[in-house]
């Protein structure tokens, strides 16, 4: 069995979006020249998340204003973990959306259903953040 590690970074200018990633992850399983297996993809902070879904601008920005509305930012004195911070939003937006996927690779591509997409989603940005790409298979 092979297997394949990489990190990509990313630097968000804004506390929240929403990014594609999918190019990048396919860069990956190509690089790695794995034809059949498993790629997990997992976001490395506690204040960011990653997720498979429709890559259509009306449902991102649905998911922004309902997980506004199940964990608002402000007032952040809302929040006993904001004790010189202001991100325990961050923290339940990234526990409701997840923290990793796993696609199967078959034929040397994401076997994805119709629709499907890999996205980051930073919900406390304007810092440096990783996301692991980890692939195994033959």
């Amino acid at each position: 069995m092979k297997t394949f590690r990489k990190e990509l970074v990313f630097n968000v200018p804004t506390r929240r979006a929403f990014i594609n990633i999918t190019p990048e992850v396919e860069q990956c399983l190509s690089e790695s020249g794995i034809q059949e297996g498993l790629v997990l993809v997992n976001a490395m902070h506690i204040t960011a998340s990653v997720f498979i879904n429709d890559d259509e601008s009306g449902l991102h920005y649905d998911y922004d204003q309902w997980l506004e509305k199940l964990a608002p930012h402000a007032p952040v004195s809302q929040y006993r973990h904001n004790v010189g911070e202001d991100n325990a939003d961050a923290h339940m937006k990234r526990q409701i959306m997840g923290r990793e996927v796993v696609v199967a690779v078959t034929g040397g591509r994401l076997d994805f259903g119709t629709w499907e997409q890999i996205f980051y989603g930073e919900f406390d940005g304007r810092r440096p953040k990783r996301v692991l790409i980890k692939i195994i298979g033959e």
